[in-house]
């Protein structure tokens, strides 16, 4: 049975150790501009603490992390959230988790007054992108903001929430 709460301070490393192992199953480098090259990927919880932040994590009777994902403000431009860092290991995929923090990402963003949320990925990662669609993320001709993704994220979705 897993279960999903906020991130603490004791799962930084395992929510790091996901996005390092899922990424590398992906074929995600850190050197093409993926999160998992982000500076911020071993200190999740001091991120994700903002006031205009959070992070959720699914985690199992023991407390064990099997993934997870958050919405912080797009740097570039505040008036858009952006969904960031989703990763999940294999034993909990297709059991609707992602859609979960998805949901619990537009009802932190509708509290916090923004009609946006956007995000970034790749067509390696095509079963996201469908579940993306199926939620009403529409496809962008360019990105927004200023992610430092580079061009290794070349899907740029927005959803309107309100």
């Amino acid at each position: 049975m897993y279960s999903i709460r906020r991130i603490q301070p004791k799962d930084n490393a395992q929510i790091a150790t996901i996005i390092r192992h899922v990424s590398q199953e992906c074929g995600l480098a850190a050197e093409s501009g993926f999160a998992v090259g982000d500076s911020i990927l071993d200190n999740l919880y001091e991120v994700y603490r903002q006031t205009n932040s959070a992070y959720w994590v699914i985690v199992d009777e023991q407390d064990q992390a099997y993934g997870g994902g958050g919405i912080a403000p797009l740097k570039g431009d505040q008036s858009i959230f952006e969904i960031q860092k989703m990763y999940f290991l294999p034993e909990i995929r297709q059991q609707g988790f992602a859609k979960k923090i998805l949901e619990l990402s537009f009802e932190f963003a509708q509290e916090h007054q923004v009609k946006f949320v956007y995000l970034e990925t790749t067509k390696a990662l095509w079963q996201a992108v469908k579940l993306y669609e199926k939620l009403g993320f529409q496809h962008l001709h360019q990105p927004k903001g200023n992610t430092g993704h580079s061009d290794a994220c070349e899907i740029w979705m927005l959803k309107t929430l309100f």
